[in-house]
């Protein structure tokens, strides 16, 4: 089964918990809306990278993990969507939970996919000691003083540090998918991995910046202008467009020469470097080319 296929299964499996008798229907609807139709699976796909280069020796450890993070991922979408955030009608260019079944459901089903990601682990067949790992991993990402929400927090506060600033709303998920990799696959020392995770996750934060700046919402699939419009610290404010994609493959390449020696190395390097390309908007890509 290819990776793409096992990220799938296992999500289908965590979101079918909701839709059992007893559930709110419309709860339940709102929960399968929020992590289906699939985006990129971007988080989960590199933390089965990481888990393959290191050998990934329990699988049911990998697609726990990565599951876990997809569904901490469209939680963080529904709520950043919502009214008193960006206010998006959109999402992967479709109607944003609140959109399509109001605010209070939206509220409830983005803080039920938190819950299910950690039920989902918990449910797991792996080693307790690779689980446990895992559990403090990932809590960590979606948390305090770092997590994704400790990231969302940062634009109520009056000043804000860019960098800081990425590293928890984005680059938070990405390291842990980057050490629950390496940690779900036994590798001795998960924490050498962070380090790829947190610049490719700084990474994306830039090129999503970049896509509000200079794409258009059929690309982007969600309202674009939204930092211009809300006032948020964005890269390209600071650094121009151009600026930014040096920028961001810059992050790239700085992560890839973090990653520690493993037996797959340049399988996920290449992967690395094809993303950074995928990020940049058509528009951008066509003119550097």
């Amino acid at each position: 089964m290819d990776v793409m296929a096992r990220i799938e299964k296992s999500l289908v499996a965590a979101v079918a918990l909701a839709d059992r008798p007893g559930c709110p229907p419309r709860l339940s609807a709102a929960m399968q809306a929020a992590v289906f139709p699939k985006g990129a699976r971007v988080r989960p796909r590199l933390c089965h990278a990481v888990a393959a280069a290191c050998g990934d020796d329990e699988p049911a450890a990998t697609d726990a993990a990565g599951s876990a993070i997809e569904l901490l991922h469209c939680a963080s979408l529904v709520h950043d969507d919502l009214p008193c955030f960006d206010n998006a009608k959109l999402r992967r260019g479709r109607p944003s939970v609140h959109a399509a079944f109001g605010e209070p459901l939206a509220v409830l089903a983005g803080d039920a996919l938190i819950v299910l990601a950690f039920q989902s682990l918990a449910k797991s067949r792996c080693s307790p000691v690779r689980l446990a790992r895992l559990i403090e991993t990932i809590g960590d990402a979606v948390g305090v003083p770092h997590g994704i929400a400790a990231g969302q927090a940062w634009e109520c506060e009056p000043e804000i540090d860019l960098s800081h600033y990425h590293r928890s709303k984005t680059g938070a998920l990405f390291a842990a998918a980057t050490v629950s990799g390496a940690a779900a696959a036994g590798h001795p020392d998960p924490g050498a991995w962070r380090s790829l995770g947190e610049k490719i996750g700084e990474a994306y934060q830039v090129a999503d910046d970049i896509r509000d700046a200079a794409s258009d919402e059929e690309e982007a699939g969600k309202p674009v202008g939204q930092d211009a419009k809300l006032g948020r610290p964005n890269a390209v404010l600071i650094y121009g467009l151009t600026g930014a994609v040096s920028y961001l493959h810059d992050l790239v390449s700085d992560g890839i020469r973090t990653m520690p020696p493993c037996a797959h190395a340049h399988e996920l390097r290449v992967l690395m470097e094809q993303e950074a390309k995928r990020l940049v908007p058509r528009r951008l890509a066509a003119s550097a080319a």
